[in-house]
């Protein structure tokens, strides 16, 4: 690690460094304000120390753009997440006052005591995907609140409103068979029709966006689309997430990131496992729609271990937890033989090094050791649950291309 650290707290309008040495004592700080400049400005003031670590709070948030900027200098950056800061003004002994040049203190210190410290690198076809994947879910978003706009304003033109999930066309019908009594209803049947013409705009959107995002990641070359129920929405979003698969030592890590994975919460001869609320809860949110699309699809390999985990005495969101520890097994398989592969064929290294298809690549056997209600357990091999065949209909071997319907899935949220 280099002899001196430099903490950075991003802010929009400006940006305040410290610079710590090894024992933590500071060494000098700089606010300079957000400009084209900016890292040009803060490389210069940092000049006098060679042996350099840029520790940038947020890097893949507020602090990104900047950390992007140090790295195309040639700088070594490390992210560090905010609430690593705040605990370090938190154990602070003294003045912990909350200002800029504390809070970049507190993330240089962060950084120097972590013992898992996250480089940051530059942007790769990785950030693509998950560009075009956040523009899926946020359209998803205003089309859902759209729809229930519209629903609002039917439920006051029609006897009992519009009961089903509503698209343009059926929208089209009901407003069309609407005879408006006096200027209230008619008003109202004026802003329904506004509601349409967006529900149409945004579903356009959409159309567009997923476009995108199948050539994103076919471009991508990654082989996790061969996952039963992971189509390219989940993909994109799964690839967007992890980024670099190697930097999990072990399917078990990937899944306590993820937070399928439980939380043991034992105490002396107690051991107890407790469902994780943490973790990447965009990731955790894929994989529960990959294990849900699994269990709706009867002749899925998928169903049919949620149905055994049943059987064996399991409540039903037991038994999606394991389906969801399963399909994160899977996906960690995938990633990890396509990092292999790109590194064993550099040559033919596709975009963001997401390699081409890899038929060897295989699940088998993943299943965590624990024996808990929230852990799956041994069963058949995890590659006929995630395989993208199922057993039972050798000729149906297409994936669902999408997220399924959020609203017709909160029944089985995690």
């Amino acid at each position: 690690m280099a002899a001196v650290m430099i903490g950075v707290d991003p802010h929009k309008a400006s940006h305040t460094a410290v610079a710590i040495g090894a024992a933590e004592e500071p060494l000098g700080q700089l606010r300079v304000r957000a400009s084209a400049a900016q890292a040009e400005r803060l490389v210069a003031w940092a000049a006098p120390w060679p042996e350099r670590t840029w520790a940038v709070e947020g890097a893949g948030g507020l602090g990104y753009l900047l950390a992007q900027q140090l790295v195309a200098a040639g700088e070594l950056v490390l992210d560090v997440q905010p609430k690593l800061g705040a605990r370090v003004r938190l154990l602070t002994a003294g003045d912990t006052n909350k200002n800029d040049p504390n809070d970049a203190r507190s993330v240089a210190v962060a950084a120097l005591r972590s013992a898992a410290r996250r480089e940051v690198s530059a942007d790769d076809h990785a950030a693509v995907l998950k560009v075009w994947s956040k523009r899926h879910r946020d359209l998803g978003r205003t089309r859902t609140q759209i729809a229930c706009r519209l629903h609002a304003v039917l439920c006051e033109l029609t006897p009992g409103g519009f009961s089903k999930e509503i698209t343009a066309a059926q929208a089209t019908r009901v407003l069309a068979a609407v005879q408006p009594a006096g200027a209230v209803g008619t008003a109202r049947c004026e802003l329904a029709a506004e509601f349409l013409v967006d529900l149409r705009r945004i579903d356009a959107q959409m159309r567009d966006t997923r476009k995108r995002l199948n050539a994103a990641v076919k471009a991508s070359g990654t082989t996790v689309t061969e996952i039963f129920g992971v189509g390219p929405v989940i993909a994109a979003i799964v690839i967007g997430c992890v980024v670099d698969a190697s930097r999990f030592a072990s399917r078990d890590h990937f899944a306590s990131y993820n937070g399928t994975a439980p939380i043991e919460v034992s105490s002396g001869n107690r051991k107890i496992h407790r469902l994780s609320r943490r973790g990447n809860r965009r990731l955790n949110h894929a994989i529960h729609m990959a294990a849900v699309t699994q269990i709706r699809h009867r002749h899925s390999d998928g169903r049919a271990y949620y149905d055994r985990k049943l059987a064996e005495g399991k409540t039903s969101k037991e038994a999606l937890r394991s389906l969801k520890r399963r399909v994160s097994d899977a996906i960690f398989a995938r990633l990890q033989a396509d990092v292999r592969r790109a590194a064993a064929a550099p040559a033919i290294e596709g975009p963001g090094g997401q390699p081409g298809n890899d038929s060897v690549a295989s699940a088998a056997g993943l299943h965590p050791s624990a024996g808990t209600s929230e852990k799956s357990l041994p069963g058949p091999a995890a590659h006929d649950v995630t395989s993208g065949r199922p057993p039972h209909s050798p000729g149906r071997s297409r994936q669902p291309s999408s997220v399924p319907d959020r609203s017709r899935c909160q029944a089985h949220s995690a």
